[in-house]
């Protein structure tokens, strides 16, 4: 019988439903896909879907599950699995459809999807996932909670103010939208108040925001909303990783003489990230002399304006991650090179300063 070298459990998750695909991997390289079977995504459904891998993975040989980030219903399984002491790998969408493109399957269903993982799983060395801090988990909630009501007051600010300036007026429907304006604004502020209150019973991460907030620009919720989102850099190993997850990236698309595409970022990453920089970039565009020299000099060069404040936002990114790792307020003179630091951590600060 031909040696396993690896062994992996794809699982394509829906509200209800886990499919799962087992597949080994062979020390010829060759692939099978042993045995798919269907679970329900609750406590009971786990249980059961962790005693049939027992029962048809290979004993002698490491295993992981691999699931795809599918909204919150694999968040449950990957919680369990990690309380299990197993290995999870969660993995964009994104890369899950770019490779089953690759596998030119013709049939696409759950069952076709879970195949997809476990064999994407089995090509490729993917970071082990860890549970995030329960503490960043509850901002990102209520920051995200909070970003969702902004959204619906501007809307029907604007809904009151197109029935304001209406041929027809109906002062009923003007005291309802003034009720609903009221109802999200004292929802924000509740929601801003339960943040404060938090933050204050932890100096530690207080500290560290203060100083982020140091950049111009930037305030609380904002470094917040930062840290939150990656879980305080927990999985970040650097800053073109960081800029990648932000979907703050530069794609381009050429080939030859004949295919010439605009550079543009690949917004395949954290939207409220990149929601989050855009009023902070352009306020330190506008009060920051140093973001203001680099936003005019893109803006020469381009034409464009929209790239100078991508420019600011990336930066702006990395610089929230080089103060959160060093634990340091934010010095115009000592941190003019950090567009080209790569690692942000102590020793590499160092060397970035000694280069000014």
């Amino acid at each position: 019988m031909e040696q396993v070298i690896k062994q992996c459990v794809g699982i394509d998750c829906s509200k209800n439903e886990l499919v799962c695909c087992l597949a080994v991997k062979y020390l010829d390289s060759s692939v099978q896909n042993l045995d798919q079977q269907s679970f329900k995504n609750d406590l009971f459904g786990f249980k059961r879907l962790i005693n049939w891998v027992k029962k048809q993975a290979d004993k002698d040989c490491s295993l992981t599950y691999v699931v795809e980030a599918t909204g919150v219903y694999h968040e449950k399984f990957a919680h369990f699995l990690v309380d299990s002491g197993l290995r999870i790998n969660v993995v964009l969408p994104a890369k899950i459809s770019h490779y089953r493109k690759s596998m030119n399957l013709k049939t696409d269903n759950d069952k076709t999807a879970a195949i997809g993982i476990a064999e994407f799983g089995l090509s490729r060395k993917l970071d082990e996932w860890q549970k995030p801090d329960s503490i960043f988990r509850s901002y990102r909630q209520l920051l995200r909670e909070r970003a969702q009501l902004q959204s619906m007051l501007v809307e029907v600010k604007s809904m009151q103010h197109a029935h304001q300036h209406s041929v027809i007026y109906n002062e009923r429907t003007t005291k309802r939208y003034k009720k609903q304006i009221a109802f999200y604004q004292d929802q924000i502020k509740e929601i801003e108040q339960e943040i404060s209150n938090s933050i204050d019973k932890q100096p530690e991460l207080k500290s560290k925001l203060e100083n982020i907030c140091s950049i111009n620009g930037v305030g609380t919720l904002t470094a917040l909303t930062i840290i939150s989102e990656t879980d305080g850099f927990n999985l970040i190993r650097n800053k073109r990783q960081l800029v990648s997850y932000a979907g703050l990236d530069v794609v381009e698309k050429s080939s030859g003489t004949s295919v010439r595409g605009k550079s543009r970022i690949s917004k395949r990453g954290n939207k409220w990230i990149r929601r989050a920089l855009y009023f902070p970039a352009l306020t330190a565009v506008k009060h920051s002399p140093a973001f203001k020299s680099d936003y005019a000099r893109i803006v020469k060069n381009t034409a464009i304006k929209m790239k100078g404040v991508v420019a600011i936002e990336r930066k702006l990114l990395v610089l929230i991650y080089t103060l959160w790792k060093s634990n340091e307020k934010y010095d115009p003179e000592s941190f003019k090179k950090i567009g080209s630091a790569i690692k942000a951590d102590p020793n590499e600060l160092n060397q970035v300063r000694s280069e000014v």
